[in-house]
């Protein structure tokens, strides 16, 4: 008997002890729920200006021959190499063999071809039309190898051919990407469901180094209550760009999760509408940029969290030029601005506000920052697909607030079609200039040119640098800490146990 009972309780704890091990199997996640604050308005990069497009598609679905690394470093991509000729005209690329889109077709010359020309039509939709206005011609050089002759000189452009709005599409598929994308990437699109959520699940026989995570969501969130609430639940995994700074802390002491905040390239302005009534005054900008207090913002919008900037570029940039004292918070001095030019007793004027907090939180403040100089703001909030449509598209709008993510955009300063309605000669002159140029130190010094010329302008009322305020499950590795790019790359994510 006694042996009998010693058989029966081996046996059990052998089940349970296959039933233990069979749960862990089970229990180990090689998926994750990244929460997002706006929905794309569709996921083709090439023909949207959206960053929630590239946070959800780059690096993911989509690849370039190039690609933006998490420190901001030019890497080769669907291109294993490539050439310059001696005068720095034409790049030979040598593209990785193998590579397959999503639907099974081959990637090759050709495609490149197609997604190049495409990209740089007189019809492109591509909302960063002019990254490739250098490009004189795009031709193979057998199967696996393309060389791009561009105009002149152009130090920027492998850095551009890393944008998201420079991947590579198949033209089998290309028209439908904005619902349906097909891309070469180590996640491919599964389904949307508008409103709620997004989902990619890993490519099978993806050619490069394969994702570690089998499916990824991305959880439309764009409630700041909403988003706390979800991470506390842990019914989302992660927010790489949490939208409540002012619950940071509350994080911060729970052991479950880990804070990290970072760097972005968003410069976040008082959007100006430079051809709309007051505001093509430089007098009445002047006055604007002396009534804002970039620190008051700051701390009442953004909890504190966010670099002030007096121009459009990056503070952690080392050709970026600190112009934050140029106008400094004068009243008296705003309200004699406006007084010479004609409005003593200032004016009304509307500003629109998407949803993301720095724009509605700071929509508030700066409303009453402008009231104390006579200027009375009707506050306007809308959508995301309404402020494409109306504002960026159509500029109908006076004033808004909005981060540009864009890396290295100053140059739009120089494109007098952009929603700023900003028409300037000498700056349109200089970033011809800056195309053109391959040094480094030369470079850095037209980047400082711009910058004032933009400061001195008065341009847009140039707030704060976005700080990135990545929250995330304390077991997750592989997010990137900061955003050189709009992106949430989940190609080296990983759950630790």
């Amino acid at each position: 008997m006694n042996h009998l009972k010693m058989i029966c309780q081996g046996i059990f704890i052998l089940v349970i002890g296959t039933l233990i091990s069979s749960t862990s199997v089970l229990a180990a996640k090689d998926s994750l729920t990244m929460g997002m604050v706006l929905e794309p308005t569709h996921l083709d990069p090439t023909a949207g200006a959206a960053a929630a497009i590239d946070e959800v598609v780059y690096a993911n679905v989509f690849e370039g021959l190039t690609r933006i690394n998490r420190s901001g470093e030019v890497k080769p991509a669907l291109a294993k190499s490539w050439e310059i000729s001696a005068d720095k005209t034409i790049y030979t690329f040598h593209l990785h063999q193998g590579v397959k889109f999503h639907d099974g077709s081959e990637f090759d010359a050709e495609d490149v071809v197609f997604s190049l020309n495409r990209a740089k039509a007189d019809d492109s939709v591509n909302a960063q039309k002019v990254l490739f206005k250098p490009i004189k011609s795009v031709e193979s050089k057998g199967k696996f190898s393309v060389a791009v002759t561009l105009f002149q000189p152009t130090g920027s452009f492998l850095f551009n051919m890393g944008w998201g709005d420079a991947v590579m599409v198949d033209q089998a598929s290309a028209d439908k990407n904005k619902s349906n994308p097909v891309g070469t990437g180590p996640f491919k699109f599964k389904r949307w469901v508008k409103g709620d959520r997004i989902e990619l699940i890993k490519s099978p026989g993806y050619w490069g180094e394969p994702a570690k995570l089998n499916m990824a969501t991305f959880k439309i969130i764009p409630d700041p209550a909403a988003a706390v609430s979800a991470m506390m639940a842990e019914d989302v995994d992660a927010f790489a760009n949490f939208p409540a700074p002012e619950s940071v802390a509350q994080f911060k002491s729970d052991h479950r999760f880990k804070v990290v905040i970072g760097s972005t390239e968003g410069e976040t302005i008082l959007s100006t509408n430079n051809k709309k009534g007051p505001f093509q005054d430089l007098r009445v900008r002047q006055a604007i940029a002396h009534a804002l207090d970039r620190q008051a913002i700051i701390d009442g919008a953004m909890f504190g969290f966010g670099t002030p900037i007096g121009t459009h570029f990056s503070p952690h940039h080392p050709a970026y030029k600190d112009f934050t004292g140029k106008f400094p918070y004068d009243l008296n001095k705003a309200k004699k601005l406006l007084a010479e030019a004609g409005y003593p007793d200032g004016f009304n004027a509307t500003i629109k506000l998407p949803p993301p907090s720095y724009a509605r939180r700071g929509g508030e403040i700066i409303a009453s920052q402008l009231a104390k100089i006579g200027i009375k703001l009707e506050i306007i909030p809308v959508e995301w697909a309404q402020w494409i449509d109306q504002v960026f598209k159509n500029k109908d709008y006076d004033l808004t607030i909005v981060s540009h993510t864009e890396p290295m955009d100053i140059g739009i300063y120089a494109r007098k079609d952009y929603y700023f309605n900003y028409d300037n000669p000498k700056i349109q002159a200089l970033m011809v200039e800056l195309d053109a140029t391959v040094e480094t130190g030369k470079r850095y010094q037209l980047l400082g040119e711009a910058q004032q010329i933009v400061s001195d302008d008065c341009v847009n009322g140039f707030l704060f640098q976005l700080a990135k305020y990545g929250i995330w499950n304390k077991n997750i590795a592989g997010l990137w800490e900061n955003s050189p790019v709009q992106a949430n790359d989940l190609t080296e994510v990983y759950w630790i146990k």
